[in-house]
């Protein structure tokens, strides 16, 4: 049958230089093979299938899948499905606020003037790399162990390790060897810099290439070890994509309650219909 689809580029700071994301909606009666079969045939990182919601919190439900599985929760994914149930007539049962259902439990999206933002859902590990991990994180950097300012696990579902080099120009200087790990990096601009951080993230689930070009979950999970360690301040503005040739902007900004919110600009590149 004919579903509604959007191609979404969500995080762009430019045209097409954000991260690209497909949205099937009405996509209830798909069993799992179906939506793995036509997220291999995108080829996109990830591609997304909006459902009615089986909480009654919910608005909607999401299932997300790259290429090669189906992720509990990712952040570009989170947002470009909002806007793209949005756009399509979604109603919220809260003006302002959207209620996503996914494999991680519900998420908060918030939409106001400046856009969509999610709420950093709850880090599932957090706490120090112990120091063998932190060796093999950094031969799979290729830099020097003592070109590692810090490192942690940041994990809000996929995974993450994150760590935090010197600079922004160490963190675009790095040339990574394959990863059977989830690394995220990151490094502080100089005062007066195009953005706070410079991030890029490198992981095994996105099949042919190990690099996401902007990475929602990453940046969550980033913000709430940076901004807990005292290392940055919300708001504030990430840059990603740079190495990859995308210009993806990140907003970070948290609540009086210390919630990370994670914001970004999702636009329908593409508009149409598939049979599915």
């Amino acid at each position: 049958m004919l579903r509604q689809f959007r191609q979404v580029d969500v995080f762009a700071g430019a045209p097409y230089r954000g991260n690209p994301l497909a949205v099937v909606l009405g996509a209830d009666g798909l069993d799992a093979d179906q939506m793995s079969q036509f997220a291999n045939w995108t080829n996109l990182s990830e591609t997304t299938f909006v459902l009615a919601p089986g909480d009654d919190q919910a608005d909607y439900q999401v299932r997300i899948f790259t290429p090669g599985q189906e992720l509990p929760f990712a952040g570009h994914p989170t947002l470009g499905s909002c806007h793209a149930w949005l756009e399509a007539g979604g109603q919220p049962r809260r003006p302002g606020v959207v209620v996503q259902q996914c494999g991680a439990g519900l998420v908060t999206i918030r939409r106001d003037a400046s856009g969509l933002a999610f709420a950093a859902p709850p880090l599932v590990r957090f706490g120090p790399v112990d120091e063998p991990l932190a060796a093999r994180v950094a031969g799979i950097l290729r830099i020097g162990r003592d070109e590692i300012v810090d490192l942690h696990w940041a994990d809000n579902g996929p995974g993450w390790i994150a760590v935090l080099l010197h600079s922004a120009e160490a963190v675009l200087a790095v040339r990574p060897g394959p990863t059977d790990l989830d690394i995220g990096i990151a490094g502080p601009y100089p005062p007066g810099g195009p953005a706070a951080f410079e991030v890029r993230a490198f992981t095994p689930k996105l099949g042919a290439t190990d690099e996401d070009p902007v990475t929602g979950s990453l940046n969550a999970s980033l913000a709430q070890w940076l901004i807990s360690s005292g290392r940055a301040a919300a708001p504030y503005l990430v840059r990603q994509g740079t190495v990859l040739g995308r210009n993806g902007q990140v907003r970070i900004t948290a609540s009086d309650d210390g919630t990370v919110w994670v914001g970004g600009d999702a636009i329908t590149r593409i508009s149409g219909t598939v049979e599915l």
